[in-house]
């Protein structure tokens, strides 16, 4: 039987207010997250934790043996659930994910958490190209506003802009509303 799971990643607690690297709407995104969280624990479906550990130690944020590198309360793992350790915004890359997914039989893969522009980008565009289908939860991930030269890009769009670059051939983009019911 092929399964579809859910992937959490980096939903930490230096993401939120008062964190390290606090991104605009995170509780709003850990919300609906934590909506599919508690669907797919009902329905028994695979369900992936990915939190990211910073390798360097003057890291910025997500440094080892601190609270802001926790994973949020709003989506404790629970016993039983995989939580997988990257140190890279892909979250496939020098990781067991694969494998886990492939010994789980997921062929499709629901994607929330942060940061839209970087580590929700990378992790499934490999999704995508190791053969998983991926629907993105889009209202369930957050992001920063950016900086290009002279130029600031709010959040809402560096938000916007990754969501329409990853939609159609790497991913249907769509609300966590949405997915739930696809799932039910």
């Amino acid at each position: 039987m092929d399964y579809t799971a859910l992937m959490l990643v980096d939903i930490q607690n230096d993401y939120f207010p008062g964190g390290k690297m606090a991104l605009e709407n995170m509780d709003l995104a850990a919300e609906n997250a934590a909506l599919l969280l508690r669907l797919f624990r009902e329905r028994g479906l695979p369900i992936f934790h990915i939190q990211h550990v910073s390798s360097q130690p003057n890291a910025p944020f997500f440094q080892a043996d601190t609270a802001g590198v926790e994973i949020h309360a709003s989506v404790t793992p629970a016993p039983g659930e995989p939580v997988i350790i990257k140190h890279f915004p892909n979250s496939f890359r020098k990781t067991t994910l694969i494998d886990q997914l492939r010994a789980a039989n997921v062929k499709t893969l629901v994607v929330c958490g942060a940061m839209s522009h970087m580590c929700i980008d990378a992790t499934v565009r490999a999704a995508a190209d190791n053969g998983f289908n991926c629907l993105v939860a889009h209202d369930a991930c957050a992001t920063r506003e950016l900086s290009f030269l002279s130029h600031t890009v709010v959040a809402s769009e560096v938000h916007a802009a990754f969501m329409a670059a990853l939609s159609g051939l790497y991913a249907q983009i769509l609300s966590s509303s949405t997915i739930m019911d696809k799932i039910k």
